[in-house]
């Protein structure tokens, strides 16, 4: 297969998209030429059957030259390609989907948001393939839906046995959004130091946008207001590469968001063993038998304070056979080498 992949941002040492890299090496693995198109070109280490084209965001062009760009590009080298896959930005399925189609190209679209738009509608009749990681990731009825897991590298997320320390280590990773809901982690955390429990939170993400800078001058006031700034550390951003440092030196994740969606760190966070909060819906299909336990209502710090109390009773030998179990659903149902070849066979048989 000749594939052309379309991504907002090839940069290996981005904090968000940084595992796109992964994703494209492993594709380049199993076909014979791997085309991207992309809105951002960083840095990358890519093989030699991979090339990247950038639509000109680093260099400052405008939005019309970004369209030139891309139509200049899906044009002028459709003989190296014979299969799209868009992964997530669905806009790039309504501007090139007809001309694909006209040149006789099978059109895949990688979806996992809990938002629907109309305009979502309109590229998945486009498309020949839809894939999302879990089924509340994509929340349109249609047969063209294969719900496939999260690609994780799980050798770039290996297990890990944690090391005794002093203290309880809560982790968080992803931008500073108010749709993850951060509040309600900080008062959890703040119920538990009342309580005398010598806890600690780090939360990793970065604040791009200026409401995302709001939001975090919003949270920093409430750890404030809460007396516990000495326990929330806020690390900013890293780069995706880096996570893993902060992975083995936490006790658990905790994780509030309500995009709908699974969290990618969720998984790799899974994939090293490291027991997981959640309360967000998606993650229900994924930790199934555990989900009761490891789950809480939105927005609930009382819940949530619960389930951490749970996770901080537990000796090391229960925390690493519930961790070896969490691991074992990333290996089984979210591999990065599984998730590529089920869609590269999925568009082979279109």
């Amino acid at each position: 297969m000749k594939l052309l992949i379309l991504t907002q941002k090839i940069d290996e040492n981005d904090d968000v998209l940084g595992f796109m890299h992964g994703w494209v090496k492993e594709f380049a693995r199993r076909c014979d030429e791997v085309t991207v198109i992309c809105l951002e070109r960083r840095e990358h280490r890519l093989p030699k059957n991979t090339r990247v084209l950038s639509l000109g965001k680093e260099e400052g062009r405008s939005r019309l030259k970004y369209l030139w760009n891309f139509y200049r590009y899906i044009i002028s080298e459709r003989r190296r390609y014979d299969a799209v896959f868009v992964h997530m930005n669905h806009e790039y399925v309504l501007l090139g989907g007809v001309i694909w189609r006209m040149f006789g190209k099978k059109v895949a679209l990688w979806y996992a948001h809990g938002h629907a738009p109309l305009s979502l509608r309109v590229a998945e009749r486009l498309s020949h393939l839809v894939f999302a990681s879990t089924r509340s990731g994509f929340r349109l009825q249609s047969e063209k839906l294969k719900v496939i897991g999260q690609g994780i590298d799980t050798e770039a997320f290996p297990f890990t046995e944690r090391q005794e320390h002093e203290g309880f280590r809560i982790l968080v990773v992803g931008r500073i959004s108010p749709v993850k809901d951060y509040e309600t982690l900080i008062r959890a955390v703040a119920r538990l130091l009342q309580e005398g429990k010598d806890i600690s939170l780090t939360v990793v993400g970065g604040a791009g946008l200026p409401e995302q800078e709001a939001y975090l001058v919003k949270l920093k006031k409430l750890t404030e207001e809460l007396g516990i700034t000495d326990h929330v550390r806020f690390a900013g951003s890293v780069p995706n590469v880096r996570i893993l440092e902060y992975l083995k030196n936490a006790d658990c994740f905790a994780n509030t968001s309500n995009t709908g969606s699974l969290d990618k760190a969720m998984a790799e966070a899974m994939a090293t063993g490291l027991i997981v909060l959640s309360s967000n819906i998606a993650m229900r299909e994924v930790l199934g038998e555990h989900s009761d336990a490891l789950m809480f209502p939105p927005g609930d710090d009382i819940a949530l304070a619960e389930r951490l109390r749970t996770v901080m009773s537990m000796n090391a030998t229960k925390r690493k056979e519930l961790g070896e179990r969490l691991r074992a659903i990333i290996t089984e149902q979210h591999s990065l080498p599984r998730f590529v070849d089920t869609i590269i066979s999925s568009i082979d048989a279109v």
